[in-house]
C-alpha cells in the first residue's frame, strides 16, 4: 500500500507542476479580446502594406531569397513545399528565409 501512495503523491505533484506552468503561460499571452483593434485595418491600409512589403521584397538581392520570402508570406506556404518547388533541403529554405528576412529587416530600418 505504501507505493500506491507514493506513486499516487508523485502524480499529484506531476498534475500541479503541469496546471502552474500552463497557467503561468497563459498569463504571458496577449488576449486578442483585450486588444480588439490590433488586427482590424482597413483595406487602403492593408493594400498600401502589401505594396511597400512588395517593394522591399524586390529590392532583396538574391532571387532564391526573393522566391522563398514571397511563397512562405504571401502565398502562405510551409518550408517543405517550397523546398520542393525550388528542388533544395528544406534547411536551405529556412536558412534563405533567415538571410532575406534579416536583410528586410535592415533595409526597413532605414
Amino acid at each position: 500500500m505504501g507505493a500506491i501512495e507514493d506513486y499516487r503523491r508523485e502524480l499529484y505533484r506531476i498534475a500541479w507542476r503541469m496546471q502552474y506552468r500552463t497557467k503561468r503561460n497563459r498569463k504571458r499571452e496577449i488576449s486578442l479580446e483585450s486588444k480588439p483593434n490590433l488586427f482590424q485595418t482597413s483595406f487602403s491600409e492593408e493594400s498600401d502594406n502589401k505594396i511597400m512589403m512588395q517593394s522591399y521584397i524586390n529590392r532583396l538581392r538574391s532571387e532564391t531569397g526573393k522566391k522563398v520570402i514571397y511563397e512562405i508570406y504571401i502565398n502562405d506556404k510551409a518550408e517543405g513545399q517550397v523546398a520542393k518547388e525550388l528542388h533544395i533541403t528544406q534547411q536551405a529554405v529556412s536558412k534563405w528565409k533567415k538571410k532575406a528576412l534579416h536583410d528586410l529587416c535592415q533595409m526597413m530600418s532605414l
